[in-house]
């Protein structure tokens, strides 16, 4: 028996993928519709050759897989154009996606039912065992059906992946602030797709922009670009086809904090929108004046400015490693309590930025937001006191050190979308690009689950710094300062001499 059901699910299998594809009209989109067999359920929508859209919509071992092939003009314009028609879109939408996976499933099960009758005939020659195979592949069939329609997830559509074209990605996916205040139903985020799509290939010379939202403040958030000149590339193309009102930067734009490297940073003043800058553990007193001076730039340290409506506060990373003949002392917990140090100056800040996430645990419960950087590898936390905090991955693709592993390390860098009326974030994009400017291009939507969640402070019982941790590096020309302390780990370090090179 375990053979013949293994055998018949070989051949219901088989018969899904040959299956072909479905045909349907999806309001003004002709697309054709398949389904696979996948490890993850998914809904994958090939808008090619604008990119892709993955929806981790299912549970079920099934990839339902839309391409966009064509689109009806004269019918794309009538909704665009019509307000009636506009109106009815949804409804469209939704019927027309309906027909089309319905006829899709009944080809399917039909294939994969025939698939297995076939198959165990022509393994055991037997009809009735043949029966016995094509019984047991409908009822995993329905099985997997019923499965795919009760863990069906309407929300994953407010969270897609993108892969392909970064120009086309703000468009093709939409506005994370209307996803979350005008979209919150599956039809109508269905609508805004079709919408976008049709607006996009209507297109014929270049790719519009993301449609700036008023209600928005959006924040390119970027971190430890490394003297890595492709990072400018990504971040003038991020700017604009995200029109982002700010840019900040948690640090290490340099890579010896020398003189030299200076140079570097006068792209900064290219960008033309508020650059904001916290200075990293490779970042120099010299790195930083260099920045200061770019017109458009805002360095924070143990500050605080308001800054395209969000009141930001920032801190310099207290180390600089470069030069590798004096101790650092880099202990978490002594990190933590420089931070919590600097809680007096913080105020009411919408939005903390430090250089390392050791020293943003410090400020746990000071801001709803915390950025930061400096380990290369993009990941979230929230706090319990119901700070989130974002550490971004090197929008430098870590510099020279992408060489230093089999696989580069990717170009990252996060969109922030906060609500302009409560400063509160409201959903978030991640961007990756492959290593050293490969083509490669992936785009994560997130949809903060609680925007206006309470932000509480630590408890006050929670243990303090006995001492603090003063001072600023020195430039290259300054000598060897002492970081002064109290009875907190010895943090001795100093700025290099132009000689002085990382290992």
């Amino acid at each position: 028996m375990a053979a013949v059901l293994a055998v018949a699910a070989v051949g219901a299998w088989l018969g899904i993928f040959l299956s072909g594809t479905v045909r349907a009209q999806v309001g003004p989109v002709e697309t054709g519709m398949s389904l696979r067999p996948a490890w993850d359920g998914e809904t994958v929508v090939d808008a090619s050759p604008l990119g892709t859209l993955t929806f981790q919509t299912h549970s079920a071992p099934l990839r339902l897989r839309i391409t966009l092939e064509n689109i009806d003009q004269e019918r794309a314009k009538s909704f665009l154009e019509d307000p009636r028609l506009a109106e009815r879109l949804p409804t469209v939408i939704e019927e027309d996606l309906l027909d089309g996976v319905r006829a899709l499933v009944i080809r399917s099960l039909l294939c994969a039912g025939a698939g297995a009758l076939l198959a165990v005939l022509m393994v055991f020659r037997r009809p009735r065992t043949a029966l016995v195979g094509l019984l047991a592949a409908s009822v995993a069939l329905a099985a997997t059906g019923a499965l795919a329609a009760l863990t069906f997830r309407p929300s994953s559509l407010v969270e897609p992946r993108y892969s392909g074209l970064v120009a086309a990605a703000p468009s093709l996916v939409g506005s994370a602030e209307s996803i979350v205040t005008r979209f919150e139903s599956y039809r109508s985020q269905l609508t805004k797709l079709v919408t976008n799509v049709s607006k996009l290939y209507d297109t014929v010379s270049t790719l519009p922009l993301y449609d700036a939202d008023p209600k928005t403040i959006r924040v390119l958030h970027v971190s430890d670009i490394h003297l890595n000149p492709i990072a400018w590339n990504v971040i003038r193309s991020l700017k604009d086809q995200f029109a982002v009102d700010l840019i900040v930067d948690t640090g290490d734009i340099s890579d010896h904090g020398s003189k030299a490297e200076n140079k570097f940073v006068d792209e900064i003043a290219g960008l033309k929108v508020p650059y904001v800058f916290v200075r990293g553990n490779h970042d120099s007193i010299t790195t930083q004046k260099a920045v200061e001076k770019q017109k458009n730039a805002i360095v924070l340290d143990d500050s605080s400015k308001e800054v395209a409506g969000l009141t930001i506060y920032g801190l310099g990373d207290p180390r600089f490693t470069p030069d590798k003949s004096v101790a650092v002392d880099s202990d978490p917990a002594a990190l933590a309590d420089f931070g919590r140090a600097h809680l007096p100056k913080v105020g009411k800040a919408d939005l903390i930025a430090v250089h390392d996430g050791e020293v943003g645990n410090g400020f746990s419960g000071a801001a709803p937001m915390i950025l930061a950087g400096h380990t290369h590898e993009r990941r979230t936390t929230v706090f319990p006191t119901g700070t989130r905090m974002l550490i971004q991955g090197s929008t430098g693709g870590a510099g020279l050190r992408a060489l230093e592993h089999a696989q580069p390390t990717p170009v990252q860098a996060s969109v922030l979308y906060f609500d302009r009326e409560t400063k509160r974030l409201r959903a978030w994009d991640d961007i990756t690009l492959g290593g050293l400017g490969e083509q490669s291009v992936y785009i994560q939507r997130h949809v903060e689950p609680d925007p206006q969640r309470m932000i509480s402070p630590e408890p006050t019982n929670a243990p303090s710094p006995t001492g603090s941790i003063t001072g600023t590096p020195a430039s290259p020309a300054a000598g060897p300062p002492l970081w002064h302390q109290g009875q907190s780990s010895p943090m001795l370090q100093r700025s290099p001499t132009e000689g002085d090179r990382e290992t």
